[in-house]
């Protein structure tokens, strides 16, 4: 630990929680002016970084902090709107708060949209978009969020919209399938016997949050709906289960050996999601 840490960690404590707040909350300056009442060295100086993670769940709660005072800031801190300045890479949690929704509008609309017109669209989710207008679609939800016009008159290519989806889930800071569960479900994979697997697979869900599972649970009949379109997409669950696996799973360590090992898992996992959505949800 630093001096400078182990000053903050010495006097936030005798901090009032609104002083604590300007401390660690005030992303106003492109330097930190610290409570004059903090014991910090005197040519102390800290740009303010991008974003910190919450103390307690891991997850960005949408507004800036100082890695070295992140402990600090309240576990129940509640996201505000001005806060929150983008859709994309930002916690799911603290976009369902900061919005106050059930799941993310970008999953919502994409989703309505794909049914709309898409369903029959031969490959979909697994032909990709034009990179550019991807890009283009996300970087209009992080604009204009619900308003973003995402209609067959801005965006022809139902393709993009699919990547869009897919951009969005995979930019999440913790996946939909959250690192803290991850193992569960793999472990549930490895199962032979059908029911145990799939009891073992419903301890895992209960284990998400409440705005992951509510997305997973979307998701998964979402897919199941275009399952039941491979006459005309081509797309089975196995062959989503192939496209979504990496995309709702990462491995919670950066072991390169134990990630390849985990992919047929993470397959099968999110197979048995969309087959079998109806019982595990």
């Amino acid at each position: 630990m630093t001096a400078l840490t182990t000053a903050i960690a010495v006097q936030l404590p005798s901090l009032s929680q609104c002083a604590l707040r300007k401390l660690i909350l005030a992303p106003c300056s492109d330097l930190c002016q610290p409570s004059p009442g903090l014991a910090l060295p005197p040519d102390y100086q800290m740009k303010l970084p991008s974003r910190a993670l919450c103390p307690q769940t891991g997850r960005d709660c949408g507004i800036n902090v100082h890695k070295q005072c992140s402990a600090a800031v309240p576990n129940d801190c509640k996201p505000n709107l001005k806060h929150v300045r983008k859709v994309y890479s930002c916690d799911l949690t603290t976009l369902v708060k900061a919005h106050n929704t059930t799941r993310p509008m970008v999953v919502d609309m994409c989703i309505r949209e794909i049914e709309s017109r898409g369903l029959k669209s031969e490959g979909l989710y697994r032909i990709s978009g034009f990179s550019d207008s991807v890009e283009e679609v996300k970087m209009a939800f992080d604009k204009d969020g619900e308003k973003t016009d995402i209609s067959v008159d801005a965006y022809e290519d139902i393709n993009i919209i699919t990547g869009a989806l897919k951009l969005y889930l995979r930019d999440l800071p913790v996946p939909i399938i959250s690192y803290d569960a991850y193992p569960r479900f793999i472990e549930a994979a490895k199962i032979d016997e059908p029911e145990k697997r799939l009891e073992a697979l419903r301890e895992a869900i209960a284990l998400l949050a409440p705005s992951h599972s509510e997305t997973l649970q979307y998701l998964m009949v979402h897919l199941k709906r275009v399952a039941l379109h491979e006459e005309h997409n081509l797309m089975n669950a196995e062959n989503l289960a192939i496209i979504f696996g990496p995309t709702l799973m990462q491995a919670p360590d950066m072991d390169a050996m134990k990630a390849l090992n985990d992919i047929r898992y993470q397959r099968q996992v999110v197979e048995l999601l969309i087959k079998k959505e109806d019982v595990l949800f």
